[in-house]
């Protein structure tokens, strides 16, 4: 039964008023960036496919046991895994209605992913001048694809995180920019999971013979 309130004008037609709350932005918004993360799995799951296709198509080129180096790959993703652990702290100051707290765990999250990028950065520019650039077979085609494509990915989310501290910032923990920032956590892990993914999959299988 719908919850309704009658009223008589003047002219003594009834008006009701529907007082039942039948829409929910968050709860709206929310399922369509559910729908949105559903949609980058089928990417990364394309992109990981190719990989396992072309990860063994050397062409005569260095293999990955020969390029990759683990120990700062290891380095690199304890920087995105730490960020998301900060991410989370966050949230956590945010539940609190601590906006100070928000601003710094989200400045700490920011530059933990631009030291994932810049590793990233520095690991593709060491392959690109060792002559191990995408070009050089289908295994580097598939990884300069599928780590690129992730790297886009946390880009991406930095620029977003900048964009919501400055929102905070300005007016503070509003629905609004709770809501922003439960969708920017949801990315961000998600952004975590693939990459482990990509680390199990890519490197560590990658320097197996």
């Amino acid at each position: 039964m719908s919850d309704a309130i009658a009223t008589t004008l003047p002219d003594g037609k009834p008006v009701f008023l529907d007082t039942e709350a039948r829409h929910h932005p968050q709860n709206g918004t929310l399922l369509g960036f559910w729908l949105y993360l559903m949609s980058d799995c089928l990417i990364f799951a394309c992109l990981f496919a190719t990989y396992g296709v072309l990860g063994r198509n050397y062409a005569a080129g260095p293999t990955g046991a020969e390029l990759f180096d683990l120990p700062l790959v290891a380095v690199n993703t304890a920087l995105l895994l730490f960020s998301s652990i900060t991410y989370g702290f966050a949230m956590i100051a945010m539940q609190n209605r601590q906006p100070r707290a928000v601003l710094a765990w989200l400045a700490i999250t920011g530059l933990f992913g631009a030291g994932f990028l810049g590793v990233e950065l520095y690991e593709f520019n060491h392959l690109i001048h060792e002559g191990a650039g995408p070009q050089r077979s289908g295994f580097l085609s598939s990884f300069f694809a599928l780590v690129g494509t992730h790297g886009l990915h946390v880009t991406f989310g930095i620029v977003w995180l900048v964009v919501l501290m400055t929102q905070v910032a300005k007016t503070g923990l509003t629905a609004a920019n709770q809501r922003r920032l439960l969708c920017l956590s949801m990315f961000w892990h998600f952004l975590d999971v693939v990459w482990i993914g990509v680390f199990t999959f890519v490197y560590l299988m990658g320097v197996l013979p």
